[in-house]
């Protein structure tokens, strides 16, 4: 039996085998999945409606099970309608998770395009879907090292 809060058996097998500098994409349900991919990483789809389940729930289950490097959310450029409006509250939600899971990182915003390209990367290796439907709630994770 796992003492993990990740239990998928497609999102273990490929955690499994990801590496330091890994990437991880959690991504919300308007991000374009079928198109913004690393050429090495996998799909996994857990839209099953809308809302469900969330990017939160997923980063929640990831943080119980991997070492983490570094966090990333896709930021907002200056120019889009809704940078006017500050940061999307999503964004502090991601900080409860990440603080409720132990994790001393910080995260960290890279600009939509530069995000792209960090995931278009061939450390790419995983992509998960989800339904979620808050605006600018993409997830990149950075895996790390085990050190126990």
């Amino acid at each position: 039996m796992l003492k993990t809060s990740l239990t998928h058996p497609d999102i273990l097998r490929l955690v499994a085998r990801a590496g330091h500098h890994s990437k991880i994409l959690i991504a919300d349900g308007n991000y374009p999945a079928s198109t913004k991919r690393g050429p090495n990483s996998e799909l996994v789809c857990l839209n099953l409606s809308p809302g469900v389940v969330t990017v939160a729930q997923v980063l929640r289950a990831l943080l119980s099970a991997v070492p983490v490097d570094r966090i990333n959310t896709m930021g907002i450029p200056a120019d889009d309608p809704y940078a006017q409006k500050g940061e999307p509250p999503v964004w502090n939600e991601f900080r409860g998770v990440i603080a409720q899971s132990g994790v001393k990182l910080a995260l960290e915003p890279i600009l939509k395009w530069d995000f792209y390209s960090a995931v278009e990367s061939p450390d790419h290796v995983l992509t998960i879907q989800t339904a979620d439907g808050a605006l600018w709630a993409n997830v990149l994770l950075t895996m790390g090292c085990r050190t126990d």
